[in-house]
């Protein structure tokens, strides 16, 4: 993702307006095609031999804002590493020590000179190394000397599309409230965007303002106490699965620059940013699939399904995590586990739940996500508590408790 430094935007009043570029014009796919193929020719080589390269691709040229942000994004790109087998800081101490022992095998009164090259093969020597090894290894720690291992390649065309969402979601940092209003949209795009809010834990409300629109109220990350930075990620993160919303419009309320001043961002289908690759709203968060493998080798009396129908919440949707059948009698419950919340938020939740969901269900707040003081967490005794995974046998004890306390309508 683009950092500060390289976010390029103007101002319209009250308004930020990014820099978008033309993925179709000739010279940024030049551009573009150019850094991607140095970025797969300097897979092996050292980091710090990549940015003298991409250093002197630019030249002297100041305005290279955008050609460092494409190159920001191929670097996101690769996967990097230090030399394997090798200590740095081991073979720092060794040739110090080498170093100090050659001092003293002067006769006193004259030192000896220093032979550093002869310092480098006793150590060499020692340790099995060759003279350019062991000054490979020396510094191997150093950011500059880790060496390209893995690069994702991408075209250029695609380079230049992530890069224009890029910049939207650098301005989304600095949200403190986001308003998504989606129009006309399919049940089977509903799911996704709710499963992808959950898959990123985001604070968020939903209200019908139309017969076939709803607007998603969504917490930016400098509104909340705690988590800002992660936050802020998850939200930025989220934006790629409304680009393909045929009618949608996003309003941001920013806090933007040192003196925080109140700015708003725009973004809607008629802005054509497009994402990429494919659909990101079909991720599962890593804790559910540890949840779900966890529940399946323990429970027997119960079956587990990844939870895909949307169902309906007054003037809202819903998407729980899991279903859960019970094998003996056929009766379902469901399960939903909040990530990032706010009492207030999950207490409504859980009202509008009680009200207009008929099958019983199971909602597990996590501790870890929270992002109020704790005297300000007290929660209704409907809620099942969790550090880091909901217990599976406290989530079975309390479906079971839902289905002998009543009948299920």
């Amino acid at each position: 993702m683009l950092t500060g430094p390289l976010v390029r935007v103007r101002y319209a009043r009250n308004r930020i307006l990014p820099y978008y570029i033309d993925p179709t014009q000739e010279e940024w796919l030049l551009i573009a095609e150019q850094l991607r193929e140095l970025f797969v020719q300097h897979q092996g080589q050292t980091r710090g031999e990549l940015e003298t390269a991409i250093d002197e691709m630019f030249g002297e040229d100041n305005d290279t804002l955008v050609q460092r942000g494409l190159a920001k994004l191929l670097e996101d790109r690769c996967g990097f590493e230090t030399a394997p087998g090798v200590v740095p800081e081991e073979l720092r101490r060794a040739v110090f020590q080498a170093a100090v022992a050659y001092r003293a095998e002067g006769d006193g009164a004259t030192p000896k000179a220093f032979d550093r090259d002869e310092v480098l093969r006793r150590v060499g020597m020692r340790l099995s190394l060759s003279p350019e090894q062991l000054l490979q290894g020396l510094y191997a720690d150093l950011k500059g000397e880790q060496r390209l291992i893995e690069f994702q390649d991408i075209s250029a065309e695609h380079l230049l599309q992530r890069y224009n969402v890029s910049l939207a979601q650098a301005v989304l940092l600095r949200a403190t409230r986001v308003h998504v209003s989606v129009t006309a949209e399919s049940p089977q795009r509903w799911r996704a965007i709710l499963r992808r809010l959950k898959f990123h834990r985001l604070l968020c409300e939903m209200e019908r303002t139309a017969l076939d629109t709803h607007v998603l109220h969504l917490d930016g990350p400098l509104s909340l106490f705690s988590a800002t930075q992660k936050y802020g990620l998850q939200l930025a993160l989220f934006l790629p699965v409304l680009l393909p919303c045929s009618k949608f419009e996003l309003i941001a309320e920013l806090k933007w620059g040192t003196q925080k001043k109140e700015k708003q961002f725009i973004l809607s289908h008629k802005d054509r940013l497009v994402w990429p690759g494919t659909d990101p709203g079909q991720h599962v968060p890593p804790e559910l699939e540890l949840f779900a493998e966890s529940f399946r080798k323990r429970v027997t009396a119960w079956e587990l399904q990844e939870e895909t129908e949307v169902q309906p919440l007054g003037n809202t949707f819903w998407v729980p995590d899991f279903s859960l059948r019970h094998r003996k009698t056929g009766r379902l419950v469901f399960l939903e586990i909040l990530g990032f919340w706010r009492k207030r938020v999950a207490e409504k939740h859980l009202n509008f739940l009680q009200r207009y969901i008929k099958q019983p269900f199971v909602l597990a707040v996590s501790d870890s996500l929270r992002i109020e003081e704790p005297s300000e967490l007290e929660l209704p005794a409907e809620i099942v508590r969790f550090k880091h995974l909901p217990l599976v046998d406290e989530v079975v004890r309390r479906a079971e408790a839902l289905l002998t306390s009543g009948p299920i309508n």
